[in-house]
């Protein structure tokens, strides 16, 4: 009888425990920079793939010199989203501006200017990225290609355009567009 008891009593706390976690959970606040992602398979099925948070405009100034108190300031480097560093995981070797980068999980960083942009392929991983302190750990940094969008960008985003053995990875923000082509 006590064996039954003691069984029930147990039963009863982790069922109290679950739902308290449950509620829990329910309770917690949407984050104001949800989690996002994109990919690319190449026409060989190998993917390319990027987890991101995605930040809101929210009617303030985004990219600009840092005396104008922007969000992401030109010339320093940004992780490239919001909440965690943004991963960039490759199932397979890839060119990025001509250079090899082998298959591996990398961190994904951006140096953000009005004429261009600079791409940064890091093999430090797990990390929030900021202030940034992985040069040492840096595979490349890789010129962007950078244009005005066809209308303001309210969520920050990150696409692949995809063409064959080609990628084009499209990092999209208010008016600005940074692109650079991922090849195997």
């Amino acid at each position: 009888m006590k064996k039954i008891a003691l069984l029930t009593a147990t039963f009863f706390a982790l069922a109290t425990l679950a739902s308290a976690q449950m509620s829990m959970e329910k309770e917690k606040p949407q984050r104001p920079s949800p989690a996002a992602s994109a990919q690319c398979k190449f026409s060989d099925g190998k993917t390319i793939k990027t987890d991101y948070s995605s930040p809101r405009a929210k009617g303030r100034k985004i990219f600009g010199d840092a005396a104008d108190k922007p969000v992401v300031p030109y010339g320093q480097v940004w992780r490239t989203g919001a909440n965690e560093a943004t991963t960039f995981v490759t199932d397979t070797d890839v060119k990025i501006g001509g250079k090899s980068l082998p298959a591996g999980n990398y961190t994904l960083f951006t140096i953000p200017n009005a004429d261009k942009w600079t791409l940064i392929i890091n093999k430090k991983t797990a990390e929030w990225g900021i202030p940034y302190k992985y040069e040492a750990d840096e595979l490349g940094r890789f010129d962007m290609k950078v244009s005005k969008t066809p209308a303001p960008v309210e969520n920050f985003t990150i696409a692949f355009d995809q063409g064959g053995t080609k990628c084009t990875l499209r990092l999209e923000w208010d008016n600005t567009q940074a692109t650079i082509d991922i090849t195997k």
